[in-house]
């Protein structure tokens, strides 16, 4: 069957690394023979600019028929006070394509551990994933409120809403080292004691997986003090945005991170971490692998081309082992520069 993807370029970086992500999808595509159907569509701050609100109705639309969506990056300066801002267009999204579940994983190949800002005996070996419900909590609860010289946010989160990541960690978990470790602030919060209280009994049905319990703040020290320690971590969805963001760092740079958001009948989208970067928007020095990471996801999980995904991963680690990476990795190499490496190494695969 013919997959049909939508891609998002967005605001800042985003469409330099989509434009060459989607040339490297093309020629994949004629070297594996396989076949896809491809939208562009307008999300974020390009759709606010263009039809004042940040997810159009069409965008939606293209989304839901959608097997899979590639988004590079959405937001910058430009519209921080304006009265709508491009993330709401995502927020709004994901909650219509009920995009629950967000992974994220870390995983510090040997070639990488150069890279890392921590020492090689702490970084190497690390290889976890970061579960984070992504359409509950205080991103979306209500009332929000902003006065003068006050402010309210709800955090509210349901059984149902916490049983559903929790079965996505531990199916995870069992095709990995049989571990999970769920974050949450129980000591204070109520909304974290029922969190804890169904991790509890969600971990009743998959007795062979060891369960352990953090709380958000040591969660975040060990992740510097002892990141080998962990295999899937499961949390709610403020503290997985900070802990993983903390955790993209570990292999050196935001820019090596991808992620995929699941939704409840198989859509999924696939996204680098890193942001917008409006600082060095337009400049040619972007580095794209995580996107690239993000497609290889989407070659192994939408198209179920996991020999396309592990090429596309090889070509990557073989560049990062031979120094040919962009400024956040301490190289010399632009943008277009690692496209072309790619594309080169593909043509010659």
């Amino acid at each position: 069957m013919t997959k049909r993807l939508v891609a998002l370029a967005g605001d800042g970086i985003g469409p330099e690394i989509m434009s060459g992500t989607l040339e490297v999808l093309q020629q994949l595509s004629q070297k594996f023979q396989f076949e896809y159907e491809l939208e562009e569509h307008l999300l974020g701050g390009c759709a606010i600019d263009q039809l004042g609100i940040p997810l159009p109705e069409s965008t939606l639309t293209a989304c839901k028929n959608a097997h899979a969506i590639l988004l590079g990056a959405i937001g910058g300066p430009k519209w921080q006070m304006a009265p709508v801002r491009p993330e709401q267009g995502l927020l709004k999204l994901r909650h219509s394509l009920k995009l629950f579940a967000n992974i994220r994983p870390t995983k510090v190949l040997p070639e990488m551990v150069k890279l890392s800002p921590l020492k090689p005996a702490i970084i190497e070996n690390t290889d976890f994933i970061i579960v984070r419900e992504l359409t509950g909590g205080i991103y979306f609860g209500e009332p929000r409120i902003l006065d003068t010289d006050s402010a309210t946010d709800t955090l509210v989160y349901t059984q149902s809403e916490i049983e559903n990541i929790a079965h996505v960690a531990f199916q995870l978990a069992k095709t990995r080292r049989y571990k999970v470790t769920s974050v949450d602030k129980e000591n204070v919060l109520a909304s974290s004691k029922l969190w804890r209280r169904t991790i509890e009994a969600v971990a009743k049905q998959y007795p062979e997986v060891e369960l352990e319990h953090l709380l958000v703040d040591a969660c975040s020290m060990k992740l510097i003090q002892n990141p080998q320690q962990f295999d899937v971590i499961v949390t709610e969805n403020l503290f997985g945005d900070i802990l993983s963001d903390e955790a993209s760092m570990l292999p050196g740079s935001l820019g090596l991170s991808p992620s995929a958001s699941l939704g409840q009948h198989g859509l999924r989208l696939y996204e680098p971490i890193h942001g917008s970067a409006p600082d060095i928007a337009g400049q040619n020095k972007a580095n794209p692998f995580g996107m690239l990471l993000s497609l290889s996801m989407c070659l192994r999980e939408t198209f179920e081309l996991s020999h396309v995904a592990d090429m596309l991963e090889t070509c990557i680690q073989q560049l990062i082992a031979q120094n040919h990476t962009t400024e956040d990795l301490n190289g010399q190499h632009t943008t277009h520069d690692i496209f072309k490496l790619v594309k080169q190494y593909i043509k010659e695969a």
